[in-house]
Parts: C-alpha cells; structure tokens; sequence
C-alpha cells in the first residue's frame, strides 16, 4: 500500500498537473463538524435519504428536476407524519405525477421516517447519532444503515451521509478499483473482512495525510480515472 502522498502524486498525473487536481476537488465543500450536523432537522435526512434512493439506478439530474415536487408530495418529509402513513396516502403517492412512481422506493419513505424516529427517541435526534457516530467506523455506521434504514445499504446511504455533511467515504467503482490495485483488498467483495481492511486504510491515510475521508475518497477515484 502507497503513501498517500504517492496515491495524491497518481491523481495529479491523471488530472494533469497539480491545479487541475485541486480545481477538482474544490467542486465539492467539505465535511460539517458535529456541531453543524447536530443542527439539522431530522426531516431533512430523510429528505436526502429519499433524494439518494430514488437517484439509485434513475437519471439524478431527472430526480434533482422532479425534487420539489417530491417536498410537496411527501409534506416536507415530517418523519413523525410520514412514520404512520396511511394505505390511502401510500396510493395516492402512487398516482401523483409530481414525484417518480416506483412502489418499493416510496415505501422506503415510511420505513425510513420509522427508523429515524426511533434514532430520534434513543438519541435526541437522529442528527445527533449521526453527528456523534465516530468516522473511524464508517464501516459500523453502513451496517446500521443496512440493517435498520431501507434501500440505504449501498452508495445511497454513503451518498446520503456525504451531502448532509458527514464525513464520508464513498466506495464507487474506482475507488474499489484503487483499493485493489493498492492492494488493500483482493476483489470487489464487500465481505467483513474486505470492509475491515478498507475501513484500516482509509483510517491511516486519514491520520498519516491530515486529509478528510471525502478528500481521500476522491483523490483514490481521481487516481485511476
């Protein structure tokens, strides 16, 4: 495995020279502290939740277009109105044209608005579990959302985490492929044992580089494509 520097000096030779690199990166704003994400109302994680999981395997820019309508049709994503969503609102959601109609997707509306409610009762917010939750076991954190959100066990839950300002790193196929290649893990696989690794190497390259989990992230993606 590179030293992060190395892995940096491979992402600048892609982008073709320092600048163009640092360009790139300063696309994207970075990670809120704890204290910001503890700010944010739970509706709007379950907002973005929403947003990530309908992005999944869909045109973004479509469902970005769609958004506001999607605000209007699900009533500001209140969690505690949207955990006991009657059937007659589950089929009226399924005839509005404002929003995409794909059943399982809006069903994961509900179960996520019950999940966040419940980390809500056992934390204060669910801001807070997530604003408390330590970047060092992201790995932890993408099981909870696996087992206990809907629909947010794959990129959607770590793209979720990231735009509500979490940091976060987002395991896209080229980062996987540069995780291979610095032969972190063997293969694709998300078994415990390959996220364990990857969760050991993001960790040291965090502490050895002084740089976010997003920047690492990135500058990984950056290195190979």
């Amino acid at each position: 495995m590179k030293s992060f520097e190395d892995i940096e000096t491979l992402a600048i030779e892609k982008k073709g020279g320092a600048d163009q690199l640092s360009a790139l990166m300063a696309e994207h704003n970075g990670p809120k502290t704890p204290v910001e994400l503890e700010t944010i109302g739970d509706d709007r994680w379950l907002s973005m939740f929403t947003k990530t999981i309908f992005q999944a395997g869909f045109s973004w820019k479509v469902i970005e277009k769609k958004w506001p309508g999607f605000e209007e049709a699900f009533e500001g994503f209140d969690t505690a109105r949207l955990a006991f969503l009657p059937d007659e609102a589950f089929e009226a959601l399924l005839n509005n044209k404002a929003i995409v109609r794909n059943a399982m997707k809006i069903k994961s509306v509900q179960a996520n608005a019950i999940f966040l409610r419940d980390l809500a009762e056992a934390h204060g917010s669910a801001s807070k579990f997530f604003a408390q939750y330590p970047v060092e076991d992201q790995i932890g954190l993408m099981d909870v959302l696996k087992k206990r959100g809907s629909r947010l066990g794959g990129n959607s839950g770590q793209y979720a985490l990231r735009l509500m300002g979490k940091e976060t790193f987002i395991l896209s196929r080229d980062v996987v492929n540069a995780l291979i290649r610095e032969n972190v893990i063997g293969n694709e696989s998300m078994s415990k044992k390959n996220l364990t690794a990857i969760q050991e190497a993001f960790n040291h390259w965090r502490s050895t580089s002084g740089r976010s989990l997003n920047e690492i992230s990135r500058i990984l993606a950056f290195s190979v494509g």
